[in-house]
């Protein structure tokens, strides 16, 4: 029998009936942080997000206690604190969103006071759940929907980089990728490529700027098209981000085009693909 969050609630003194779940979750094309980086790089940025309520779940937010997860770059549910919340009332004043560039007018939502507790400390980063199907049902009672615990690490970590070679991501989750992989693809300039998992069709690009690959996805991430005439007439995709060749420092900017050319050839983009010139 797995352990169940309930239980470890209860070994703390703390009545599941009091505790409300939530699951942060933000995949929108207008997301530039997603809760997970916001937990993981800037504590106060996270607090400020979930202190933000839209005023038609205020009777989801009535328990005194919140236990707070975020989905994590594989999607899996990671525990990141247990939190008293005392309603404020509604916002007097505007306040811009962490996690876009918008804002929430005043008026418009409810706030949230709220105090990371010491209860679970020690699980904060560690421990994940089975969060189950209803994955969009973000706000859940815990005495209603105990989580089955399916991992406690003894610290936390991120998956280590696969290697240019091995990478292989979704376009949605690159905003999300670990700080260590952002390091290593900030810093390398070359070759990708972007494969479309509805058509099948493939584009060919470069990195040529000072923000290696990571820079130049990251456009894509935000625009869905990265500014490529072939992506914009296309129906939005989740493309998938792979690396074709990686190109020394001592290539200019024109060698990697080069090598891009090349590509193209290769694999014929131009004629059964997304790239125009």
């Amino acid at each position: 029998m797995p352990v169940m969050f309930n239980t470890i609630l209860q070994q703390e003194g703390i009545d599941p009936a009091t505790v409300r779940l939530l699951r942060h979750q933000d995949t929108r094309s207008t997301t530039l942080h997603t809760p997970y980086e916001l937990w993981r790089d800037s504590a106060t940025s996270f607090d400020a997000y979930q202190s933000v309520q839209s005023i038609h779940n205020r009777s989801k937010f009535k328990l005194p206690l919140w236990a707070s997860f975020v989905a994590d770059p594989r999607g899996a549910t990671l525990f990141v604190g247990l939190y008293s919340a005392k309603y404020v009332g509604l916002s007097e004043m505007d306040l811009p969103r962490p996690h876009t560039l918008g804002v929430d007018k005043a008026g418009d939502f409810d706030l949230y006071e709220l105090q990371l507790q010491a209860a679970l400390g020690d699980l904060i980063g560690k421990l994940y759940v089975d969060w189950g199907a209803g994955t969009r049902a973000w706000v859940q009672r815990a005495k209603d929907r105990n989580k089955p615990v399916v991992e406690i690490r003894t610290a936390f970590r991120e998956d280590e980089f696969p290697g240019f070679s091995k990478f292989l991501k979704p376009l949605s989750e690159i905003p999300a990728l670990p700080k260590s992989w952002i390091d290593q693809l900030s810093k390398t300039r070359g070759v990708y490529l972007l494969s479309c998992p509805k058509t099948k069709e493939q584009y060919v690009g470069s990195a040529t700027g000072d923000d290696g690959f990571w820079g130049r996805w990251q456009s894509y991430a935000q625009t869905g098209h990265g500014g490529n005439e072939g992506l914009k007439i296309r129906e939005a995709s989740d493309y998938r981000v792979s690396i074709l060749e990686t190109a020394g420092n001592q290539l200019s900017r024109d060698d990697i085009i080069a090598l891009e050319q090349l590509w193209k050839a290769k694999l014929q983009s131009r004629e059964m693909g997304l790239n125009k010139n």
